[in-house]
């Protein structure tokens, strides 16, 4: 449903004579016949309301200079509940006004004359849409007006618009001319609706920002519902039903739209509503499905759940949980076998919320099977789950390696390259957090590659310095360079070493354990413990060529540094680092 559109459905079979009637019939050629559209000074002063009313044929406004283009209908019948229903009474006078009989094809010259006025100028698009099934006995008109909100449907169509209806309406009821003259009088034509249908639904959706749609339900007995309803076709519908472990027969959409970053940020309450043997228990039941998995709609059914279950045993219910377990397994398994790139990229922060906020490993890991990676091996803008890089691994490799962001020049990727290694590449903010709870996959280790995790393992391979024997620094020179160089930096650091991973970069910051510490320290901004300060490693040519140019200004190991960090993505800003870099570059170097 568009964000200004307003929906009005008749139901029923006393319909079905009048959708064979001339004027919703084909006009020649087969083409369907265009609804005009009023002018602005054509508009009545009555409310803006718009509808839409359900069926087979279409038939669509268009403007004089659109003639030539194709016609097409904006209706898509994918409106459904979403809220707990509320019930009003139509006022005494409405009650009386439906009982009026009129002629019966005034309904259609009303109804279209409501959609009309709900159009304004000032909208991107107006059009009137009007579609008609013949076999399931409605009509659809269907408007890109500016909507209403619930208050307004209450207002607009639960009362007639001028005081004094009712004691007209007792003096034309027994009147053979009441039907002409009571249709256009008092902003009533709406009601011409009940004229010649069951049923009347009316699904709306105001123009203004953030409004939610609502259907406005009658069947003309003096009662309407109101209710939430959503006007989006689902991106997923999925129907499960088992008799074992527990009986469960559900229904659960996917919507189509893109979830922000303030639907992902806020407490949004339950969309699943919860039966047992087709009593409703809970219209929002927030224990039957975990948290992260918030943006499903549906209804769920089970006979295994008592009817006088409180809400508080609902809580702490172990059927609830079990529920719980069955429902999210079998949305991960469902998940899993759509496989579509745009559902992980839409709903992405959901699936690391549930590897962050969930407890067991086993659930983690059956999540985890959802997140989709940009890799080494692959061509730019392609993804691989986790499973397929475990596919991929040679035998007895015990690793799955990964990096926050995806850079050809990374150092720390640098001497992955140089084996040959695979390395996961995460883009989004939370990637490197949610692998940090994940910890393992498959049985195998999960390690960021700017970890001393990786530092041991490459212990055990050999990198050679291929720099020429002249210029490299003897086992004494080096140290004496480290012990200095630690010494500038103080607490800074936990050490400084000589590392021979890297080729093109001079040196590289790695953190004991695991790389979320980083994280940590990035997103909260806390002081570094001792345990969580990096190390520095340097290159053999950097540190020849620093001992070349003994001894060093202090300000250049500061600058390599903070290049290092930077490298790391640890430096929130730059400016700290231009002051010292150009104090550091004004000193000559012959003054040291």
């Amino acid at each position: 449903m568009a964000r200004e559109l307003r929906a009005l459905l008749l139901w029923g079979r006393r319909l079905r004579p009048l959708l064979r009637a001339p004027a919703l019939a084909a006009a020649p050629g087969g083409k369907p016949i265009l609804c005009p559209r009023r002018t602005t000074a054509q508009l009545g002063p009555r409310r803006n309301l718009a509808w839409s009313f359900q069926a087979g044929r279409l038939l669509s406004t268009q403007s004089a200079e659109d003639k030539e283009e194709p016609l097409h209908s904006i209706i898509s019948s994918t409106e459904s509940v979403q809220g707990s229903v509320s019930k009003h009474e139509f006022p005494a006078e409405t009650k009386k006004l439906l009982d009026v009989v009129a002629l019966k094809e005034v309904f259609i010259r009303e109804l279209i004359s409501n959609a009309s006025d709900a159009l304004e100028n000032s909208l991107p698009e107006m059009e009137i849409h009007l579609q008609t099934d013949a076999e399931k006995g409605t009509i659809t008109i269907q408007d890109t007006g500016i909507g209403m909100t619930q208050e307004e449907l209450v207002s607009n169509l639960g009362t007639i618009a001028r005081s004094g209806s009712k004691a007209f309406l007792d003096t034309l009821q027994n009147q053979a001319e009441a039907s002409s003259k009571i249709i256009g009088q008092f902003g009533v034509g709406f009601y011409s609706a009940f004229m010649v249908a069951d049923r009347v639904e009316v699904y709306s959706r105001s123009a203004a920002p953030e409004s939610p749609g609502y259907r406005w339900l009658s069947d003309g007995s003096g009662v309407f519902e109101i209710a939430e309803a959503s006007g989006d076709k689902p991106r997923y519908t999925l129907h499960y039903k088992t008799d074992a472990p527990l009986n469960i027969r559900s229904l659960f959409y996917v919507p189509d739209t893109k979830p922000s970053m303030f639907d992902v940020s806020r407490e949004l309450g339950s969309s699943v509503a919860l039966y047992s043997r087709k009593v409703l228990i809970q219209t929002k039941a927030t224990d039957i499905l975990p948290k992260w998995l918030r943006f499903i709609r549906g209804v769920v059914n089970s006979e295994d759940i008592p009817l006088n279950l409180s809400r508080e045993l609902l809580q702490e219910s172990m059927l609830i949980r079990k529920l719980r377990d069955v429902l999210q397994q079998r949305l991960i398994k469902f998940f899993i076998d759509q496989s579509k790139k745009d559902f992980f990229e839409d709903y992405g922060l959901f699936m690391r919320e549930g590897i962050v906020t969930t407890t067991e490993q086993e659930v983690k890991v059956d999540i985890a099977k959802l997140l989709r990676y940009e890799s080494s091996v692959l061509p730019t803008g392609q993804f691989t789950s986790l499973s397929e890089y475990a596919s991929r691994m040679q035998a007895g490799t015990r690793n799955i390696y990964y990096l926050r962001h995806l850079s050809e020049h990374s150092p720390y990727y640098e001497a992955m390259k140089k084996k040959d290694t695979e390395v996961l590449f995460g883009y989004e903010q939370f990637d490197e957090l949610t692998l940090l709870h994940l910890r393992e996959f498959d049985k195998k280790q999960l390690i960021s590659v700017e970890t001393d995790i990786v530092v041991d393992h490459y212990k055990e391979e050999k990198f050679e310095d291929g720099s020429p024997a002249a210029e490299r620094l003897s086992e004494k020179e080096t140290e004496e360079l480290m012990a200095w160089m630690r010494n500038v930096l103080g607490s800074r650091v936990t050490n400084v070493k000589v590392t021979l991973r890297l080729d093109t970069h001079p040196a590289m910051v790695t953190v004991p354990g695991d790389g979320g510490a980083r994280h940590f320290l990035r997103m909260q901004q806390l002081a570094k413990t001792h345990e969580e300060r990096p190390t520095l490693e340097i290159t053999p040519a950097e540190s020849a060529a620093g001992k070349r140019a003994w001894p060093w200004p202090s300000c250049s190991v500061d600058q390599i540094y903070e290049n290092a960090h930077d490298d790391a993505g640890l430096l929130t800003t730059t400016r700290a680092m231009v002051g010292p870099l150009n104090e550091c570059l004004s000193r000559p170097w012959s003054d040291h």
